[in-house]
């Protein structure tokens, strides 16, 4: 069967609404499209655990900051849709911004602390996007379980924090992040690399790779394991941190101590883009 569509929140919520009034699971899979294989496992997860499954393709702008890539940000609705559908979703959610942000819109969704740090710290204004749109999303498409990719760690945490705190009627699925064939993690902007950054790139999987041998040899010094990264990204000429750290999964603080809960996280700019990854060190590492 064809893939459907919905361009209005009422579409979309309508579909959703009757399925789930027939007895069926709705799984949802939020992206900005230009989908690599790291969505469409999400996609798979929801489709193997639920009964229907939504994704919605949507360049939200008020998560882009002043000089961010928004304009250049790829745009391929039609190539996703197929994608998508091929993945075995059943329904593709693609508004406008008229549809998503009308004339006049003034109200956002804000969250103190978890939104200050790390990304926060170098994007301002981008958590307020990314939980506004998240939250009028849900609005949208009331799944039962929304599927996010571990890769945006510093997301996943922030939105079950706003699905916490708001009560919001939906399941947070985080999924292991997805990597190319050498280690790097899956992006939208990876298109953006030449071929001399791309092989640089790799510098981000390489520090977490050393945080990780490092921890799993018994180094519980934080700020040990922080230089051991920054030494490896420094090997790179064309890479330029933003930053690289150790911090609690709960809590986003900067840990002084490497325990279970520790995650090491880094965004790193190559030439002009700007990747971020991340590997929580109580886990196995993800060897390429």
């Amino acid at each position: 069967m064809a893939i459907q569509r919905a361009e209005t929140a009422d579409q979309a919520r309508d579909t959703v609404n009757g399925w789930q009034t027939d007895g069926l699971s709705v799984g949802f899979v939020p992206t900005m499209g230009a989908l690599h294989e790291g969505h469409l496992s999400l996609v798979r997860a929801s489709v193997a655990e639920c009964d229907r499954t939504v994704v919605s393709i949507y360049v939200n702008p008020t998560q882009f900051g002043p000089g961010e890539d928004l304009e250049d940000y790829p745009r391929r609705l039609e190539r996703d849709c197929r994608a998508a559908e091929q993945a075995g979703a059943d329904l593709a959610f693609c508004p406008a911004d008229r549809a998503m942000y009308p004339e006049g819109y003034s109200t956002w969704v804000v969250q103190e602390g978890l939104t200050e740090v790390l990304e926060g710290e170098h994007r301002p204004t981008h958590f307020r996007g990314v939980l506004t749109v998240v939250c009028k999303l849900f609005n949208c498409v009331p799944a039962d379980r929304a599927y996010f990719g571990q890769k945006d760690f510093q997301q996943t945490v922030v939105v079950r924090r706003m699905v916490r705190d708001l009560n919001m009627p939906v399941s947070i699925r985080v999924m292991p992040t997805v990597r190319e064939e050498d280690g790097l993690a899956m992006s939208s902007r990876n298109a953006y690399l030449n071929e001399a950054e791309r092989r640089q790139a790799l510098c981000l999987y390489r520090a977490l790779g050393e945080a990780h041998r490092l921890y799993r040899n018994g180094e519980r010094h934080a700020d040990a394991l922080r230089a051991a990264m920054e030494r490896v990204i420094a090997k790179a000429p064309l890479a330029r941190a933003d930053y690289v750290d150790i911090v609690d999964a709960r809590t986003l603080r900067r840990a002084e101590s490497a325990d279970e809960q520790a995650v090491a996280v880094l965004a790193v700019r190559i030439g002009k883009t700007r990747l971020i990854d991340n590997h929580p060190l109580g886990e196995e590492f993800p060897e390429h």
